[in-house]
């Protein structure tokens, strides 16, 4: 049985962790929690257009205080945002004070999840979304290997299949020593 009383889902745009988050938080009694949504309900504006106004470096900053303020609660499931382990204390918070799982997903599939948004200011105004993807997912993915406790592969695979997975090592008894 793990001891960790939240939930932290990491992984690229497209994995499924809002998806997967909702599904895992309503299966355990969970608070749910999107980073990204926490952010666009406190600014009242959407992504995009931090992006726009303030840059990454703006919302990166925005991110940084929201993950800093909710990974502190407890008895949550939260969905990050793809970037939000390129800071090093969101690394630190998100991998003391909760279960992090890596939602894995291949860039095949970010790029069909991802193909009919205009929500994904990375993606925005890109000529080659697969090459964009495949370069973030390159700088990504030994940060989100570096906090994870569980690495769950999310290619094809579907929320209901994927959230009862995260259950399933969570509730698995310790094994004695």
């Amino acid at each position: 049985m793990m001891s960790k009383t939240n939930i932290f889902l990491v992984g690229p745009m497209g994995a499924g962790k809002t998806t997967v988050g909702k599904r895992l938080a309503e299966t355990r009694g969970m608070e749910f929690i999107d980073s990204d949504s926490e952010i666009e309900i406190r600014t009242g504006v959407d992504i995009p257009l931090i992006f726009e106004k303030e840059g990454e470096d703006g919302f990166r900053k925005r991110e940084k205080l929201v993950i800093a303020e909710l990974a502190q609660r407890s008895h949550v499931v939260l969905a990050t945002g793809g970037g939000a382990v390129l800071d090093p204390d969101n690394r630190q918070w998100l991998a003391a004070r909760g279960l992090v799982v890596y939602l894995h997903a291949s860039v095949d599939q970010q790029l069909q999840r991802t193909a009919r948004t205009d929500h994904r200011p990375l993606l925005q105004n890109v000529p080659d979304r697969r090459a964009t993807l495949q370069r973030l997912f390159e700088m990504r993915d030994p940060l989100y290997r570096e906090i994870a406790d569980l690495v769950i592969q999310t290619d094809g695979r579907n929320a209901r299949v994927l959230a009862r997975e995260i259950e399933d090592h969570i509730d698995r008894p310790a094994t004695a020593l």
